[in-house]
């Protein structure tokens, strides 16, 4: 018998042990041409266009001109 998150006993005393949550598997794999990857991808490549077009924006070169005039 259960009230509130607490077990009672066959004497009706109240036990406070934990009562453990369901454990949720997710099952979606996570490795390959999934739809998790793909967008992971997707992000990841508008953070470095982001971040090609800041750093064009600050040096007034382009990448290209920006790594050859080192």
């Amino acid at each position: 018998m259960t009230s509130k998150g607490f077990t009672m006993n066959e004497l009706g005393q109240l036990n406070n042990f934990a009562i453990e949550p369901k454990v949720h598997v997710d099952q979606t794999p996570r490795a390959g041409f999934t739809e998790y990857a793909e967008k992971l991808n997707g992000r990841l490549a508008m953070i470095g266009f982001v971040s090609l077009i800041a750093v064009e924006v600050v040096t007034g070169h382009g990448l290209i001109g920006w790594l050859t005039n080192l």
